[in-house]
């Protein structure tokens, strides 16, 4: 074996052992793998099967149709899983004309039909985003939204969704399929900067490396130390709110002013069953209300009566107000 064999086979045994680690895939519990046939869901797949076995691993590919090569991308995906000894569903969606915007339509179907599939088979389902995509949506949201939530990234473990890639980077994807012998498809609409997402990977991420050869890895392990900060001031709202689904409006001002904006977040979010973004917002108007209600958007609405404050979920038809700036939470 030549010097550069060995040295790539040792970094997909490194890859190997990392993914191990997270004890995301285990031997013999049952997985199903979103597989597109791009080089993070075809080193998943090779992944899935080293660590869970074969027999406990399947896949679902979704067929879009929306581009000439959809078919060769399935076909692709057919043989892989018969090369790795996976069984393999393909899920022939279409987009219908009031669907609105792709990537989101795509999304929802892929991720909708794949828990369906991981529910029935008691598995969990499994994701191909790495640590690349991670970064990149980190500074996605940061210029989209303000607040701490656009810092956390994506979970490696979301209720029945895995991510076991989040700690791997794209390009070692691509050396893991290399080094394996194993082929992947490339997707032209992942260049089209019409795609928010397509800029960010083209433009913000290379913009970093350029200032610092960690960015990426910086950006990734910064996500990582939010989300367990997180998880602290979870429970500090929880102790501030003590289990009920209300506060005092005078408690609530004499809270510190971070700690009362991710109480009113909490509180509409529950009551509207739904992401709030606006709602931590609109604290200084909550404090001023008096007596009154007070429409949040994203579904929520805050209720002072008698000096307490409540929350209940939007009728539908009633407009949102426009967003107001928010101070990061």
């Amino acid at each position: 074996m030549s010097d550069l064999d060995s040295s790539a086979v040792a970094e997909t045994d490194d890859l190997l052992e990392r993914v191990r680690a997270t004890a995301l895939l285990r031997a013999g519990e049952p997985v199903v793998v979103l597989l597109s046939g791009g080089r993070d869901s075809v080193c998943l797949l090779d992944v899935a099967v080293r660590l869970a076995g074969a027999q406990a691993v399947s896949a679902l590919h979704v067929n879009y149709g929306l581009r000439r090569e959809s078919g060769d991308d399935e076909a692709h995906c057919r043989a892989l899983c018969a090369q790795l000894g996976v069984a393999l569903d393909v899920h022939a969606a279409r987009r219908p004309e009031d669907a609105g915007n792709l990537q989101a339509w795509a999304r929802d179907i892929r991720l909708g039909t794949g828990a369906r599939m991981a529910l029935e088979r008691d598995a969990r389902l499994a994701t191909g985003h790495t640590a690349s995509d991670q970064a990149e949506t980190v500074l996605y949201r940061l210029a989209a939204s303000p607040g701490r939530r656009a810092l956390l990234g994506m979970a490696a473990r979301d209720g029945l969704l895995i991510r076991p890639l989040l700690a791997v980077t794209r390009g070692e994807t691509a050396a893991h399929c290399r080094a394996r012998g194993l082929v992947w498809r490339e997707d032209a609409s992942n260049d089209d900067r019409a795609y928010a997402r397509n800029r960010a990977r083209a433009n913000l991420v290379p913009a970093l490396r350029e200032l610092h050869p960690a960015a990426e890895a910086n950006v990734v392990r910064t996500a990582e130390l939010l989300r367990d900060e997180a998880a602290v001031l979870d429970e500090v709202v929880d102790t501030a709110l003590a289990g009920r689904d209300h506060i005092a409006v005078e408690h609530l001002a004499a809270l510190p002013p971070a700690l009362a904006r991710l109480a009113v977040r909490r509180l509409a979010e529950d009551a509207a069953g739904r992401l709030c973004a606006r709602a931590a917002s609109r604290l200084p108007d909550i404090l001023a209300l008096g007596d009154g209600a007070l429409d949040l958007g994203d579904g929520a609405r805050a209720i002072v009566a008698a000096g307490v404050l409540r929350f209940e979920p939007t009728p539908d038809g009633r407009p949102a107000p426009a967003p107001a700036p928010a101070p990061p939470a």
